[in-house]
């Protein structure tokens, strides 16, 4: 991908809604575990709850929920700001309030995030890093699980949708290997919808090409 032009004077233009994490410490576990953790109520002016989305893209899924939802707060994580520029221009222009954008890698989340302060993680088609040697690097790898955990509220969720079965049924195992509790799972989404279900960009274009998309919700 090209960077975009301007990338950096864009950025800094959508700094009330952002912020960029400070990867001065390169070794990602000890970046961890220091702690510059957001204030949600000097974010977003309320107490409401807080849902998080990682891997946002050019944020349709969480602009589009964040207009649903007023009274919850969306914290969006994406670590390529070429990326991500797209999503705060876009929530600036609509006048979102109820958005927050972080460039952070998931493995820095602790810095960032306090603990046990999410209701709610979407993961909407991450990259199904399907070769052998990436493992460790799938958003649903046990080791992003204990992440998550940590983060999520007693009862927390994570929802899930992707396109490719053989992640889904690895997502799977690694809940249950987390020790997540399993509440639903879809093979077909399609065929099988749920009320308020927003559709991605990636989700419209999967299901235009004729591929089932897989969903599942797991409770800590």
């Amino acid at each position: 991908m090209h960077k975009k032009s301007h990338l950096e004077e864009r950025l800094t233009a959508c700094g009330s809604i952002l912020t960029v994490a400070d990867l001065t410490q390169k070794n990602m576990k000890l970046a961890a575990q220091e702690r510059k953790l957001l204030n949600y109520a000097s974010i977003f002016s309320n107490s409401n709850p807080v849902h998080l989305e990682i891997g946002c893209g050019k944020g349709g899924f969480v602009n589009k929920m964040a207009t649903l939802h007023p009274d919850v707060n969306f914290l969006a994580v994406e670590k390529i700001s070429n990326v991500m520029i797209e999503a705060c221009e876009s929530a600036l222009l609509l006048g979102i309030k109820n958005v927050h954008f972080l460039i952070c890698a998931a493995e820095v989340l602790p810095k960032y995030i306090p603990e046990h302060s999410v209701g709610r993680i979407y993961l909407n088609f991450s990259n199904p890093l399907p070769k052998l040697g990436y493992v460790k690097q799938r958003l649903t790898n046990p080791r992003f699980l204990e992440i998550y955990k940590n983060l999520l509220v007693p009862g927390g969720e994570i929802w899930q949708k992707t396109d490719d079965e053989a992640f889904f049924d690895y997502s799977l195992a690694s809940y249950e290997e987390a020790g997540l509790k399993i509440l639903s799972v879809c093979r077909d989404l399609e065929a099988h919808p749920f009320e308020g279900n927003v559709i991605t960009e990636h989700e419209r274009r999967f299901m235009d090409e004729g591929k089932k998309i897989f969903r599942a919700v797991v409770r800590v």
